[in-house]
């Protein structure tokens, strides 16, 4: 009997494939790498992924959990062949309860969505990563996603509540609950949050929802050099406000997105751009926002657009979304790096990725979260594909990751480990934090069954 039909038998029909199109398109995500599973499996409840690895396990089959599949690290190839597990099926929002503060969903839910039908009630799920119409509730609590308003807000991690996961055995384990206080023993489901599915899988998630702040403003900021666009970060911050976002764009990047975009799209002038979003009571946003505008034009801004009101602030950020896909628009690989450095070190970044442009000739484009130091630098390669070019982007990478550490930033701060990263995993945390999560891997998945491969871990 082959392996589709042992696993149709245990879960019934209709739940699996191997299809050479539906097995491509679960060999991997955003990132270059690929490896076909030798089956894709639909399951469509908790009970359906306990008997599948019940199974798995007994057979020393390797499983690999997928959500949307956006992912830029390699985070769900299946390096090892066997099960792609995907949870696209398992979509459904069980329970909005605003009287509780929770929503309760399965991990297929896609963030967006559940955004809309909380905030159709007034309410409000902070978390927003830029694939959001894309991507996964589970997806985003096994990379601990953030966004832009987690400056504010925080990230995955702060509105995880209580997690249904299946271990490698197929034992079903309940970590926390639907309270938002909750000290009775260890913190298990913080174990699962970022674990990029290597310890358990997620198949239900209690999440903490907040009442919908009553307006969204934002400042669309233009400067003539990047330090004084990075300076005024600082002043905005330390002179007492804090924004739900504040993005920053340099040079490289503004000039790929008046190329894509048109020059209209942002002042001929800038070298520097700041996004600054507040939210909250309409009166106290509209203070703010006068506030903000005069400090600014203290900083030095040569361009300032107010958008009042929240349908005027989500053209200012479909502005920002546009700068990944302007880069893209260039015919470049774009090597998209997540990494997260103090924000004191912001110019620093830029001045070492510029000095990295003149010797090597590669061009480097940085912008993100200027609020939480979360900066997307981009090495982009105009062929990839030629060995040489390859490897001297990677060794970009490489010099980048390693002055990033040195500063005390960390490699990754929204896109995880992965295969992409695992080359520095070990520096990166320390001998001591790199066993101890050699020690948390084997004794939840002693098979080493669960998404093998990946953090530079057996």
């Amino acid at each position: 009997m082959s392996l589709e039909e042992d696993i149709s038998r245990i879960l019934g029909r209709g739940k699996t494939s191997a299809d050479p199109e539906v097995l491509a398109l679960h060999a991997g995500d955003k990132w270059y790498a690929s490896v076909l599973p030798e089956l894709v499996v639909f399951p469509e409840s908790t009970e359906d992924v306990s008997l599948l690895m019940r199974y798995a396990s007994s057979m020393n089959i390797p499983v690999t959990a997928r959500g949307g599949g956006v992912g830029y690290v390699g985070g769900c190839v299946p390096v090892r062949g066997g099960i792609s597990l995907s949870l696209e099926r398992m979509n459904r929002i069980l329970e909005i309860a605003p009287e509780d503060g929770v929503a309760v969903v399965e991990p297929g839910v896609i963030t967006a969505d559940l955004q809309r039908e909380v905030r159709a009630l007034g309410w409000f799920y902070p978390p927003d990563p830029a694939s959001r119409k894309e991507c996964s509730i589970g997806g985003n609590i096994a990379t601990n996603a953030g966004g832009p308003r987690c400056l504010k807000y925080g990230v995955t991690k702060a509105y995880v509540l209580g997690l249904t996961v299946v271990l490698a055995s197929g034992e079903v384990v309940e970590c926390g609950g639907r309270t938002h206080k909750n000290k009775t023993g260890f913190d298990l489901g913080d174990l699962f949050i970022g674990s990029e599915g290597m310890l358990g899988i997620i198949t239900r998630a209690v999440l903490r929802i907040i009442p919908h702040p009553e307006a969204f403003s934002a400042l669309s900021v233009s400067f003539p050099e990047f330090p004084l666009a990075a300076a005024a970060v600082q002043r905005i911050l330390a002179g007492g406000h804090l924004p739900s976002a504040l993005e920053i764009t340099d040079s490289f990047t503004l000039q790929a997105a008046r190329a894509y975009l048109g020059e209209s799209s942002l002042p001929s002038g800038s070298r520097g751009h700041l996004i600054v979003e507040v939210d909250g009571r309409r009166a106290a946003v509209k203070e703010e926002l006068d506030s903000l505008c005069a400090l600014l034009e203290e900083c030095g801004a040569t361009d300032i657009l107010r958008a009042d009101t929240e349908e005027e602030a989500e053209a200012v950020w479909q502005l920002r979304r546009e700068f990944s896909y302007s880069l893209k628009a260039t015919g470049m690989t774009k090597l998209n790096e997540d990494i997260v450095i103090p924000r004191s070190r912001l110019v620093e970044l830029v001045e070492f990725c510029e000095a990295m442009h003149r010797e090597t000739g590669l061009d480097i484009a940085c912008f993100g979260h200027s609020g939480d130091g979360n900066i997307h630098t981009n090495i982009m390669v105009d062929d990839y594909a030629d060995p040489e070019k390859k490897a001297l982007a990677d060794a970009c990478v490489d010099r980048l990751f390693h002055w990033v550490l040195a500063c005390g930033g960390s490699i990754t701060g929204e896109h995880g480990i992965g295969l992409a990263k695992a080359k520095w995993f070990r520096e990166a945390v320390g001998e001591g934090a790199f066993h101890l999560h050699e020690l948390v891997k084997t004794a939840l998945d002693p098979g080493n069954l669960l998404n093998p491969g990946k953090m530079g871990l057996p």
